[in-house]
């Protein structure tokens, strides 16, 4: 098998080769790391080769889940494996090495899944694109002159260009749909409390993030979140299981869906007319499919949403930065952190107690107001991000002299539609259904009722078929090599 080969695959079908017997599973990985090698100079998405995979894993040494043998790469944040450095994209961490695996971790490798290295993140994956001062720019393998999104802009960069079929990422304020829209991709972010936190991480304090991974189809984001899916011991709620596979889903039907569409402006900030008219092109095709799109936005305060989630963005910096620095011996300055993230955490400790319950009282205003929007329809539609992938240098966290505000509107003008979806804790995926007149991807979100995964994975599976999205390269790929 060839590198072109090789990438013309999604992870269950490299999975099912290595059940066959047509390839081996250390043959796949090799593979892989010779992509990473070849294309990473362009991209700079991989952080670390691990040298003790570079020759590979054979399948009679990997647990057999669905993804036996398949070759994987981990963010630099959030999913961490015991003693392999994760550095969070900061130089406050850098060096840090992780005692323990997350469950995420666990959950993974019980798939079959062989990490082979780590992805860039930007510091603390605190904005949506992949810059930082520790590791550098990632690059966008449709267009190297912009961003590849983030905080999973590694992975997302690496999947697109064919090096893995999928690899890991969260989402705390779209860290996942950001990037699958920037690199034509497919992001689901799960709904709270569907994908576990454990062992060190809880839904009551840190309820907007939560990890899944990127993927170039429908079914193996399906077939991931049937991996990972489900709580550990002592969670502190537990969500209601599906109740069959999620893979099962991809080729159900679809009932006749009533879709509110959204292209005005939220609060101060519009899309870009040619994303805008992205959604509304994908509106008339869903429409040909036989469903019902009318134009139609939640029913929220727009200037409370976003200033509940500058307070909770903020609310976690003193204790996240805090702990890396007890641990690494740095101070939390200047010379550790970047600018916009310093001001982020200088907010969050002029906070108090008072201050952070009043803002979660306020989420649970915009959480029911949002469900409220359900009971008229079942899916919500939007820009994934408000414009095409970002030049780099705009959206990046290194911009000294800026205040809160100015951050805010620096940010939200180019991903104002992700956060709410943490903050109300919905499922909602980006799907790559469009592409700019110079090559750029550009992602349609879909959002559904809490727990309605099966949904947005019964509607995805039937837009791939309707506007297929496989066949794409872009210019830096391995196949290309």
């Amino acid at each position: 098998m060839n590198l072109e080969e090789y990438a013309s695959y999604d992870a269950t079908g490299l999975a099912r080769l290595v059940r066959d017997g047509e390839v081996t599973a250390g043959e796949l990985q090799r593979l892989a790391v010779a992509g990473a090698e070849a294309v990473n100079p362009e991209l700079n998405a991989v952080i670390e080769i691990f040298e003790d995979r570079r020759g590979g894993i054979e399948a009679d040494a990997v647990p057999d889940g669905p993804f036996r043998g398949v070759p994987y790469f981990i963010k630099d944040l959030g999913c961490a494996e015991a003693g392999r450095t994760r550095e969070s994209g900061s130089r406050l961490a850098a060096g840090f090495v992780a005692r323990d695996d997350t469950e995420t971790m666990r959950r993974v490798r019980d798939a079959g899944l062989v990490s082979l290295g780590r992805t860039t993140t930007p510091e603390f994956g605190a904005t949506g694109t992949t810059e930082s001062v520790l590791t550098g720019a990632t690059r966008n393998p449709w267009n190297t002159g912009h961003s590849s999104g983030g905080s999973s802009g590694g992975s997302s960069a690496i999947v697109a260009a064919g090096v893995v079929p999928m690899a890991s990422g969260g989402d705390g304020g779209g860290s996942l749909r950001i990037p699958a829209s920037a690199c034509g991709l497919v992001g689901l972010k799960p709904s709270r409390g569907r994908v576990t936190k454990a062992p060190v991480g809880s839904t009551l304090v840190s309820p907007l993030a939560i990890e899944l991974g990127m993927t170039r189809s429908v079914r193996d984001t399906a077939a991931l979140l049937d991996a990972m899916h489900g709580p550990a011991p002592g969670e502190a709620f537990e969500i209601a299981p599906p109740y069959r596979p999620y893979v099962q889903e991809v080729n159900a039907p679809t009932m006749t869906l009533r879709i509110g569409m959204s292209t005005e402006p939220w609060g101060p900030y519009a899309p870009d007319p040619e994303v805008a008219e992205a959604v509304r092109k994908t509106a008339a095709l869903l429409e040909s499919m036989g469903n019902k799109v009318e134009e139609a936005s939640p029913a929220i305060s727009f200037e409370s949403y976003f200033a509940t989630f500058a307070d909770l963005w903020c609310s976690t910096k003193p204790a996240m930065l805090g702990a890396v620095a007890a641990e690494t011996r740095r101070p939390i300055d200047d010379t550790t952190v970047e600018p916009n993230v310093l001001t982020m955490y200088e907010r969050g400790l002029g906070m108090s107690a008072t201050d952070l319950i009043l803002a979660y009282d306020r989420v649970n205003t915009v959480t029911r107001q949002m469900a409220g929007f359900f009971e008229s329809y079942d899916l919500l539609m939007t820009p994934t991000i408000a414009r095409p992938p970002a030049p780099l240098g705009t959206v990046d966290l290194n911009h000294a002299g800026e205040d809160m505000q100015t951050i805010m509107d620096r940010l939200m003008g180019y991903f104002c539609y992700t956060p709410l979806i943490n903050m109300t804790g919905q499922p909602a995926i980006s799907l790559p259904l469009h592409w700019t007149a110079d090559g750029l991807p550009v992602g349609v979100h879909f959002v559904a009722r809490f727990g309605a995964e099966d949904l947005l994975l019964r509607l995805a599976g039937a837009l791939e078929v309707a506007a297929p999205w496989r066949d794409r390269r872009p210019p830096v790929h391995v196949a290309n090599i």
